[in-house]
């Protein structure tokens, strides 16, 4: 009697917590990190909130100031915020850098308040740069209202949205290599000293190729995860927004699309391209694309479709290796590579002064 009794209070107890023993997220997306394709999504347009993983953005603005090794002191308004810290205290002094180490490792709201502050005078200022920024990366579904991602009537994303803020903020040499790693060195006090900051990201330790992003949590939010990964050239990024289990989530998304892309060098094209040159020592100048790979399926590579840009004609001089356009690779309608087209061959100026017109003219 009483072992069913206890499996039927185990039942009882797995079903009101089902949500987390069968997690899905509320919105979930994977995409290249090289060109944005989506490769997997769940309600990836869904508006949803996306706790600290708003400090990506204010991380990334932070890192793309001047002078980010530069000393301040915080203000005691700028650190007086709830939530996880760095912790920060009134008079400290500290960079920009460590601000964005506070923000992608320990999580700090004091760190996100304290660079908001310091860049823009005010939250609700750099709230209006965090979003001219979403803006200008076509982030159409977000608005932030905090730079540290405590909720807010007018703070959210979605899981693309938050994705595509990613890949931008991973062409960023100081963020790429902020979030990748477990821990980090960084001085700030009053006066600074050195000490030791641990990243929240769980992955970084249990995943073999992950190199970031931000985790997030809110009680409104629930779990939310950006996340980063390479393997053997294939470079993917995942979000969930509202996912109970999404250490096993992205991990299980991931061992399954690495399985099953492939980085794959694609082609010149057949014919060598040439391009007419005006008033040079030869009459054209072949090109030729710069080497790019680009993940695909099994069976893709056979569907890319190279289309070529360049001008009509050319003035000399030109040298060898000037970029003298470029090479669009699609999938379908999708552009998955570009890449620039440089000149094989010298073309010096003929000695001869000929004319404008004249050396139009000899082009055709």
């Amino acid at each position: 009697m009483r072992k069913i009794t206890a499996l039927f209070f185990a039942v009882l107890i797995c079903f009101s917590l089902s949500t987390e023993c069968f997690s899905v997220p509320k919105g979930a997306v994977l995409i290249d990190g090289e060109n944005g394709r989506v490769l997997f999504e769940h309600n990836k347009n869904e508006k949803l909130p996306m706790a600290s993983t708003t400090k990506i953005m204010t991380a990334l603005i932070a890192l793309e100031e001047e002078n980010i090794d530069e000393f301040f002191s915080v203000t005691k308004a700028a650190v007086t915020v709830e939530g996880s810290s760095m912790g920060l205290l009134p008079g400290d002094s500290v960079t920009l850098r460590t601000l964005a180490k506070g923000m992608l490792l320990a999580s700090g709201n004091d760190a996100a308040n304290a660079a908001a502050i310091k860049i823009s005078g005010s939250v609700e200022n750099f709230a209006k740069l965090m979003n001219k920024r979403a803006k200008e990366m076509g982030l159409e579904s977000t608005s932030f209202e905090t730079p540290s991602g405590l909720d807010g009537k007018n703070h959210f994303s979605t899981a693309y949205d938050m994705a595509i803020l990613a890949k931008n903020a991973l062409k960023n040499p100081d963020f790429a290599a902020i979030c990748r790693e477990k821990s980090l060195r960084a001085e700030y006090g009053n006066p600074p000293y050195s000490r030791v900051i641990t990243n929240h990201n769980r992955l970084l330790k249990t995943f073999d190729g992950a190199t970031g992003v931000k985790t997030g949590f809110t009680k409104k939010s629930g779990r939310c995860l950006v996340s980063s990964a390479e393997r053997e050239g294939v470079s993917l990024i995942c979000v969930t927004l509202g996912c109970p289990d999404d250490w096993n989530y992205h991990t299980a998304l991931y061992e399954e699309h690495f399985g099953k892309l492939k980085s794959v060098n694609l082609e010149n094209p057949a014919e060598k391209i040439e391009i007419p040159v005006c008033g040079g020592t030869e009459k054209t100048v072949f090109a030729v694309p710069k080497k790019v790979s680009v993940s695909l399926f099994e069976g893709e590579t056979e569907k890319i479709k190279t289309v070529i840009s360049k001008p009509p004609f050319l003035f000399a001089p030109v040298e060898k290796g000037d970029i003298v356009g470029k090479a669009l690779f699609y999938l379908g309608d999708m552009l998955v590579a570009e890449t620039p087209l440089v000149a094989e061959n010298n073309v010096e100026t003929i000695s001869e002064n000929k004319g404008f017109w004249n050396n139009i003219k000899d082009i055709f």
